[in-house]
């Protein structure tokens, strides 16, 4: 089945991939399988492959597991470190 969902990106991941945000339609049955829809992009998708990705969906933080439904808002941004 095909959904639809909201995908945006933060910070780093924003500015690399020079958008914030986008709309994606295809089968994703998790947040996983839409950061692997975009990974497979390759080039600049790739920075989506980092270690410790943090996601969202519906604006609260999930792990990349977290099921996906119709109109879905997904959301990728890089680990947060303090200093």
């Amino acid at each position: 089945m095909s959904i639809q969902v909201q995908v945006q990106f933060f910070a780093r991941f924003r500015e690399t991939l020079g958008t914030e945000s986008e709309r994606l339609e295809g089968s994703f049955a998790s947040v996983d399988a839409v950061r692997q829809h975009l990974l497979g992009r390759g080039g600049v998708w790739e920075v989506l492959g980092e270690q410790g990705i943090m996601c969202a969906r519906n604006q609260e933080l999930c792990s990349l597991s977290e099921p996906v439904e119709p109109g879905d808002e997904v959301a990728f941004f890089p680990t947060v470190t303090g200093g």
